[in-house]
């Protein structure tokens, strides 16, 4: 079963696809489909033996769609996706461009008919009310024969695709919104046509001074304007993913037979030596083989501050060398890259669908055949009762009005636009946070979660020994004391001495030769320094060298889960300092702000409860959980799920999968290259557990969105339906002119992508 992802021309309305959906459904070899109007793309799996994405989009070409199938991927060496990210989607943008400045030229045309056609009536209706004088026979005349030509214009030329829309259902009955306008308009246009046309014949059968050229003129020019102020919307909706691709670097400066030459980061190989120069950006990931510098790792680990990297250091594509020249071996190319994986995600997320749009969905796809039959039924009802009370001629008039009105007011497209557009800017806003979501269902189900457990390791703290505290027993200065240990440690391989090591290369403390070095199994180390020879190592070492030294300072230490490294000579103890996994700057902060969103905090590590307890303390988490293996992890999420907890886990990803799995919404601390994209439904950059606050509340945020578009979709229908059937007109004499019908339509779906634009602007 092969999947793929293909872009969709033709996409007008939220009716579109479904229709695209249950078409290719259809199809024999398709296993599934799903198409997001929010996208404009369709996620198709078939077998490849029965069919082709040639295939699949003829089918939907008489429907007046088609997919977009590149046919130059393979011959560049490159999978469609890839060449999809590359050129594609910059394409699509230009087409989209392109789209809206067509659309711009019509809409342009079509506004000062519109408003000619408003004022013409307008003035019909004012002298009624004694506000106007009436229009003299010479101008009335002359706008009845002018109408008709400017709503040929307006029908023909801007309205061609709902005149395709209602050509489609009559040949294929295939519904969607352009169906609607088309019957709508299409039909108020063919009545006032036969109206004029045949005046001196009809007028014993009906009132021939009712003609709806304004209906089809000002209607289609209200659609036009929002279809047009949609389109540019939905432009700015997808911008993340526009940025994202603006990081790569176009070119890269390979060393190929002993030459430096330019290539497209296209035809960069595994393997192949790239020189970096000052302000460039990395084309690829790989590895330093020569020279050093400092790189701008933001777009990474959300850290502004340039990062200093070496031979042997990793680099990624997308970041910006600072400084130095260097040279770099190609260790990932094209969609293996950290930067295309984090672009492919961001797209995959923002095409996926939240449950909460299953019932968009499930009524964009009935509403049309419903709406027609809800039209024709009002149109049937204003004949057949109408015609009793009115008379035939006043009802044929009222029932026309009250059938496109209905139609019109009816389209779907705020609705089919309320889920995907709030997705795509909400998922948007997280890639520039360093927040990656991979899905829409993730997003949603965060907004609930109630209880986030959070891995201690790598999580909570910084997941690395570190320097904490210096105890000086002796006449030496703290840097002297720390020059001798790091002098020794320099010699060891354990992270312990790694860590004082660090501490004294940070800090510019020297560091001298040492002589006589060995190494004491289990216990420490002993070597010479400047003809003093020194110790190092644990408690056990000094009670073996009979030192006296008091333990209880050591103790208070220890049960806080530091680690003490000891410095002795013969005769006495020196000193000692402590080593301990530090906890991040950010994670009281964090645990604070997850408390304010009301949100419990237990913490599960494999570490020594009392070390653990100190540390939970330290931080202000509610529950710790100690000694716990990665299986332990998984029943702890199991047990608090049974007491009806939505459960989020926050940990690295790799030894935590299980549990990561388990939880309703799992969250990989992604620090620096080795970015866990796979493995979670978050991916938090660079490992910061403040983005877990960030990431809850913008999944409150989008989901308030969703909820407030839905409700804006369908307020107009609820509303708008009973009022253009004429339901309230036995009551209170309301008829909704099919005009204001086609305004209230446009500015749905217009207020709806504004609503989702909104959530760029709010503050996480």
């Amino acid at each position: 079963m092969h999947t793929q992802t293909y872009n969709v021309k033709g996409m007008h309305c939220a009716s579109c696809s479904s229709v695209i959906e249950k078409t290719f459904k259809k199809v024999e070899g398709v296993h599934s489909a799903e198409v997001n109007y929010g996208t404009e793309r369709a996620k198709v799996s078939f077998d490849p033996s029965k069919t082709s994405p040639h295939d699949l989009s003829k089918h939907i070409e008489p429907l007046g769609y088609s997919l977009e199938v590149p046919e130059t991927a393979n011959e560049m060496g490159m999978s469609e996706n890839e060449h999809a990210a590359h050129l594609g989607l910059n394409q699509s943008k230009k087409e989209k461009l392109a789209e809206v400045a067509d659309m711009r030229i019509k809409l342009f045309s079509a506004i000062p008919i519109a408003i000619v056609s408003i004022i013409f009536m307008v003035w019909e209706i004012l002298p009624k009310f004694d506000i106007l004088p009436m229009m003299t026979p010479a101008v009335s005349n002359f706008m009845h024969h002018l109408l008709p030509v400017l709503a040929t214009y307006i029908l023909f030329v801007v309205g061609r695709p709902y005149i395709l829309g209602f050509y489609r259902f009559l040949r294929y009955g295939k519904a969607n919104m352009d169906t609607l306008i088309g019957i709508g308009t299409v039909t108020a246009f063919i009545y006032s046509f036969a109206v004029t046309a045949f005046e001196d014949v009809l007028s014993p059968f009906i009132n021939v001074e009712y003609q709806y050229y304004d209906v089809t003129i000002v209607v289609i020019t209200f659609i036009a304007l929002g279809k047009y102020l949609e389109a540019r919307s939905k432009i700015k909706t997808g911008d993340a993913i526009e940025k994202l691709l603006n990081l790569q670097a176009k070119t890269a400066l390979v060393v190929r037979d002993g030459k430096e030459i330019e290539i497209s980061v296209n035809d960069v190989k595994h393997g192949d030596l790239i020189i970096v120069k000052p302000g460039a950006k990395i084309p690829v990931d790989g590895v330093i083989t020569e020279g050093a510098s400092f790189i701008d790792e933001s777009m990474v680990t959300g850290e502004p501050m340039p990062i200093q990297k070496k031979i042997g250091d990793s680099v990624v594509s997308g970041t910006i060398n600072t400084s130095g020249s260097f040279t770099f071996k190609a260790t990932k190319v094209g969609k293996e890259t950290l930067l295309a994986q984090i672009i492919q995600m961001v797209e995959d997320a923002q095409g996926s669908k939240a449950p909460i749009q299953a019932l968009a969905d499930k009524i964009s796809a009935i509403f049309v055949p419903i709406v027609l039959m809800i039209a024709f039924l009002s149109l049937s009802t204003w004949l057949i009762v109408g015609s009793q009370y009115l008379g035939f001629s006043q009802a044929l008039s009222f029932g026309l009005v009250s059938f496109v009105g209905i139609l019109v007011i009816a389209c779907p497209c705020a609705l089919g636009l309320a889920t995907p557009t709030a997705i795509i800017v909400g998922v948007g806003k997280g890639a520039k946070e360093g927040i990656l979501i991979k899905d829409a269902a993730t997003l949603e189900k965060l907004h609930k979660v109630d209880t986030v457990v959070v891995d201690k390791t790598g999580t909570i703290t910084k997941g690395k020994p570190t320097l904490v505290d210096i105890q000086n027993l002796a006449n030496l200065k703290n840097d002297e004391l720390v020059s001798i240990l790091a002098s020794l440690e320099k010699k060891s391989e354990h992270p312990i001495a790694h860590a004082i090591v660090n501490y004294a290369q940070e800090k510019n403390i020297s560091i001298s030769d040492v002589s006589n070095f060995e190494g004491i199994q289990g216990k420490g180390l002993v070597g010479e320094i400047g003809g003093t020879k020194y110790f190092v190592g644990n408690a056990k070492l000094v009670s073996d060298l009979n030192i006296p030294f008091d333990t209880d300072k050591l103790n208070e230490f220890t049960s806080q889960g530091k680690t003490p490294v000891i410095l002795a000579t013969v005769e006495k103890v020196l000193g000692f300092v402590m080593v301990a996994d530090e906890i991040k700057s950010e994670s009281v902060e964090a645990i604070k702000n997850l408390h304010a969103l009301g949100i419990k905090v237990v913490m599960l590590t494999g570490d020594d409860e009392k070390a653990a307890k100190y540390i939970g303390s330290l931080v202000g988490i509610d529950d710790v959980v100690a000694h716990v293996l990665p299986q332990d992890k998984l029943e702890k999420i199991k047990g608090l799920q049974s007491q009806g907890r939505i459960v989020a886990m926050a940990g690295d990803g790799v030894n935590d999968a299980p549990a990561l799995a388990q939880a309703d919404v799992g969250i990989a601390m992604g620090t620096g290259t080795d970015v866990a994209i796979e493995s979670a439904g978050i991916t938090l950059l660079g490992g910061d557990i403040s983005k877990l606050v960030k990431a809850i509340k913008l999944s409150k945020i989008t989901m308030r969105g969703i909820k407030q578009n839905l409700f804006w979709a369908f307020i107009y229908n609820i509303v708008g339906i009973p009022l253009a059937a004429g339901a309230l007109y036995p009551v209170f004499g309301w008829l909704l002119n099919p005009v204001f019908a086609g305004f209230a339509m446009a500015m749905s779906s217009v207020s709806v992508v504004s609503n989702s634009l909104r959530i760029k602007s709010k503050k996480l």
